[in-house]
């Protein structure tokens, strides 16, 4: 047998293995992908689990076929102010990321299949005009 050198940190849903958290003592090619995605895959078809949601971040997750998606979070902030100056920030935040999104889907995925269906059950509408799409 041979040597832990990684792990990774995966919630089960109802239909979903959602992961968190991943480590390793040693690096080696493609451990990442292999621990994080390939392993939860794996380990979601072996359950019956619909979907493996990847976690927030990294465009990287893309060419393996992880198209970016909202994720939610909540957080109580005590102080008034700051929760006011946090709130405006995810404000001005939002646009951006719903770009973002919509971008990295229409140039990165690697599906052959449009991904205008996809975008629309985020709720991103793309309209067409001749200078460029948004």
């Amino acid at each position: 047998t041979g040597e832990l050198v990684a792990g990774a940190l995966n919630l089960i849903g109802e239909d979903c293995l959602y992961g968190r958290n991943w480590g390793c003592v040693k690096e080696y090619d493609s451990l990442h992908f292999e621990v994080c995605y390939y392993q939860a895959i794996e380990a979601a078809i072996e359950m019956g689990l619909k979907r493996v949601e990847a976690g927030a971040q990294g465009e990287h997750k893309i060419a393996r076929g992880y198209l970016p998606t909202y994720t939610y979070s909540a957080h109580y902030i005590k102080d008034s102010n700051f929760q006011n100056a946090v709130k405006d920030a995810l404000s001005q935040e939002q646009d951006q990321i719903t770009y973002t999104a919509a971008a990295l889907t229409l140039e990165e995925s690697p599906f052959k299949a449009s991904p205008e269906p996809y975008l629309r059950s985020l709720g991103i509408r793309i309209e067409r005009n001749l200078d460029h799409e948004v």
